[in-house]
């Protein structure tokens, strides 16, 4: 389903699940876009409900109502489907039939070869702005696959990476009626999840080492961690070489950050933060190295680089408006 994406004039756009935590997001920033206006929002929870009723910082003059998950799309829309997979596998098809374009934040489509597109943008860019269809990468795969992938042919000088990634309740599990994200269960508290045994794994492993072959020259595990916070992720990637480490990383990171408007770089990784990248679509990250280890440390939102946000730059490439547009003031 690959085609021309350039739109001139704005489009209505469809959020398919506008009553999660990701659908709340893409609502939050679709608001100040000047090309996407959202049309037709769904939840079976909240059917019949205006959406200043629901989500009050949308404000009560809102004429948006949340219509069933079944109720026909607005003709010539963009949608976003902010559900979880099941939900994504039961439309997506119809909307690949239909040529409509869209962009699924779920799991359910990010290994799929052809139609659909995995949505890395400073990776797959040129991909993106030919598809019509879009995976929008996980949230702890953004924080690490961007790094690692940008190391290019130093890849194959690796021999191990060990990721330990600590994330806020909305972005570790806080979607789901789990006991163990309960607010008493995570105040005061630190532990770490689903040890090699993360969902998110697999997709790290294939885009990580994009381009390097079906196996790539090392291992990876990767450790994910609950942070008793609302939102953000701070992930910590420690490669090991197999000999010397490449020389000039830190200007390697430096200039992808020059050419990337939404990567930082920070000469010291003590000074990657969430409280930084909150409510934005940055991603920030530093290195250093000592002897044949590197140490990477990145953050980001969960919610917009990780999702909504990310989201929304992928439909910008598809549909020919700037990348950056509606969300480089977040």
């Amino acid at each position: 389903m690959k085609g021309v994406g350039f739109v001139e004039m704005g489009k209505k756009a469809a959020v398919l699940g506008a009553g999660g935590l990701s659908g709340r997001e893409l609502l939050r920033l679709l608001r100040n876009h000047p090309k996407l206006e959202v049309c037709h929002i769904t939840s079976d929870r909240y059917a019949g409900k205006s959406l200043g009723e629901i989500f009050q910082e949308q404000g009560r003059k809102s004429k948006l109502t949340f219509q069933k998950h079944n109720s026909p799309l607005p003709s010539d829309s963009v949608v976003f489907l902010a559900g979880p997979d099941a939900f994504a596998r039961e439309k997506v098809p119809s909307l690949v039939e239909q040529g409509i374009y869209f962009v699924d934040l779920s799991a359910a489509f990010r290994f799929s070869e052809g139609k659909i597109t995995y949505g890395l943008p400073e990776i797959f860019r040129e991909d993106i702005r030919l598809s019509k269809g879009i995976a929008n990468p996980g949230c702890y795969p953004t924080s690490i696959i961007l790094p690692l992938f940008s190391l290019g042919e130093w890849r194959k000088n690796i021999s191990f990476i060990s990721i330990n990634s600590a994330s806020g309740i909305s972005g570790a599990g806080g979607r789901k009626e789990d006991n163990g994200f309960l607010y008493q269960n995570v105040y005061e508290n630190f532990r770490s999840y689903r040890v090699l045994c993360h969902q998110h794994e697999p997709e790290i492993q294939k885009y990580a080492s994009h381009g390097m072959g079906r196996q790539p020259p090392y291992q990876l595990v990767f450790i994910p961690h609950l942070l008793p916070i609302n939102r953000g992720i701070l992930t910590t990637t420690v490669i090991y070489w197999k000999g010397s480490p490449p020389q000039g990383l830190e200007d390697h990171f430096r200039k992808l950050a020059e050419i990337e408007e939404f990567i930082r770089f920070y000469d010291s990784p003590e000074e990657i933060e969430i409280q930084n990248v909150q409510r934005t679509n940055e991603i920030h990250l530093s290195i250093r190295t000592r002897e044949s280890i590197s140490v990477i440390v990145s953050a980001l939102d969960n919610l917009v680089k990780g999702a909504a946000g990310q989201a929304i730059q992928n439909m910008n490439l598809m549909l020919g408006f700037p990348e950056a547009m509606g969300i480089d003031g977040t």
